[in-house]
């Protein structure tokens, strides 16, 4: 079995440039990893897909769901992943066969964010985040609202890993992540992309890559 992962494995990194499509009702949308990740929906394998169904609601479709092209293969040869950085795609079930319109898309924006309340104003979030419940997700910022277009940044205090101690400086402590809602050849696109805290430059890059990833559907999908 372990040969087996290694072979689906190394033929999803060897394809990992490829575009592909999935039907959503009467419409083919294209999609695509950023540049350093694989999507792993193909390789079936059971504790990626238990890992990407706790990323989302059941109401969702997952379309996609990919590691770090380190991560993958580190599941090929069968190591620890390091979860450092990871993506996820998903459509509402509700809508799959739908043209979603204004209203529509309104009401899922609302629904989808409305435990979130307004962005935190703290000079230090890293401090905010100390004094927060672990596991409670909070709003930092709003990067995007428009019609067809929502993004938000976010973040949360992790619990401390099996055998960590709060002077264990090299253990993570913190998940930031981007959540896109946004249409997409008339359907409802989430996109949601993650990354363990270790500096500023981690949280540039989310807002950079989200940003990227998104264009470049909506070039792979002309309207």
């Amino acid at each position: 079995m372990r040969i087996l992962a290694f072979l689906f494995a190394a033929a999803a990194l060897n394809c990992a440039a490829a575009p592909f499509t999935v039907r959503l009702g009467i419409e083919r949308i294209v999609l695509d990893t950023p540049a350093g990740f694989t999507d792993t929906i193909e390789l079936a394998s059971p504790r990626l897909q238990d890992l990407a169904e706790t990323l989302t609601s059941a109401s969702n479709r997952i379309l996609l769901f990919a590691l770090s092209d380190a991560d993958m293969r580190r599941f090929m040869n069968g190591d620890q992943l390091e979860w450092q950085r990871y993506m996820i795609a998903v459509t509402p079930k509700g809508l799959e066969h739908s043209r979603v319109n204004t209203e529509q898309f309104a009401a899922l924006v609302a629904d989808s964010l409305r435990d979130l309340g307004q962005p935190v104003v703290a000079p230090d979030i890293i401090k905010f985040l100390d004094e927060q419940p672990v596991g409670r997700l909070n709003l930092v910022a709003e990067l995007k609202k428009e019609a067809a277009t929502v993004s938000v940044l976010q973040a949360t205090r992790l619990p401390p890993l099996p055998g960590a101690n709060m002077f264990d400086g090299k253990k993570p402590q913190y998940l930031f992540s981007t959540t896109t809602i946004f249409l997409i050849r008339g359907k409802a696109m989430q996109l949601t992309v993650y990354a363990i805290f270790q500096g500023p430059g981690d949280v540039d890059w989310l807002r950079s890559i989200t940003q990227r990833w998104m264009d470049e559907l909506l070039r792979l999908n002309p309207r």
